[in-house]
C-alpha cells in the first residue's frame, strides 16, 4: 500500500505543469472530446509506466547493493531539482492531427512521456519498492489525478493555479524522499 500511495502522490505533484499536462490541455482544446483523450492518457500511461516500473524493479533486483541505494536516493534529489525547471510544449503539438483523439493522445502521451520526469520517477519508485504493479498503478493514478482535470478544465487551471508554488511543493517532496532514503541507507534511522 505504501508503494501505491507514495507513487500516486509523487507523480500527481510532479505532473503539474509538466509537458504531458500541457499536451493534455492542447489535445482537449484541439479535439473538444474529453473522454477519448482521457482514455488515451490512461492507456499510454499504463503501458509506459509498466515498462518503467519493471525496469526499476529489475535494476534494483540485479544491482541491489549499498551504492545502488545511494543512486536511487540521489535520483530523487535530482528529480527535486528537475521539477523546478518549467516544461514547454514542443511546436509539433500545433500541427494538425491526422488521427482521432484517442489514437493521437495514445501515441503522443506514450512518446512524450519517454525520459520525462514522471517516467524517471516511476523507474526510481520501482527500484525503491521492488514492486511493479503497485508502482505502475500508483503512478498511473497520479498521472490521471493531474491530467483529467487538465483535459476538462485546463485553460481555467492554468489561469488560476500558481504553478511555481506547485513545482516547489513537488520538488520538496522529491527532496524529502531522497534525503529519507539517504538517511535510511546510512543507517541513521
Amino acid at each position: 500500500m505504501e508503494a501505491l500511495l507514495t507513487s500516486t502522490l509523487v507523480v500527481a505533484l510532479a505532473e503539474i505543469g509538466d509537458k504531458t499536462q500541457l499536451l493534455a490541455i492542447v489535445l482537449a482544446a484541439r479535439f473538444k472530446r474529453p473522454m477519448p483523450i482521457v482514455l488515451g492518457i490512461l492507456c499510454a500511461t499504463l503501458a509506459n509506466h509498466f515498462l518503467a516500473a519493471l525496469v526499476g524493479e529489475q535494476a534494483a533486483s540485479f544491482l541491489d547493493g549499498l551504492w545502488f541505494r545511494y543512486a536511487v536516493a540521489a535520483s530523487f534529489i535530482a528529480m527535486a531539482l528537475w521539477t523546478l525547471i518549467p516544461d514547454k510544449l514542443d511546436e509539433d503539438a500545433e500541427k494538425p492531427a491526422r488521427f482521432g483523439a484517442f489514437l493521437t493522445t495514445l501515441v503522443a502521451f506514450f512518446l512524450v512521456e519517454m525520459g520525462d520526469k514522471t517516467q524517471i520517477a516511476t523507474v526510481a519508485l520501482g527500484a525503491r519498492f521492488h514492486s511493479v504493479l503497485p508502482v505502475m498503478l500508483g503512478t498511473t493514478l497520479g498521472m490521471m489525478i493531474a491530467n483529467v482535470p487538465a483535459v476538462f478544465f485546463g485553460h481555467e487551471l492554468i489561469r488560476r493555479v500558481p504553478l511555481h508554488v506547485v513545482r516547489w511543493v513537488a520538488a520538496g517532496l522529491f527532496l524529502l524522499i531522497g534525503v529519507w532514503l539517504l538517511v535510511q541507507t546510512l543507517g541513521w534511522v
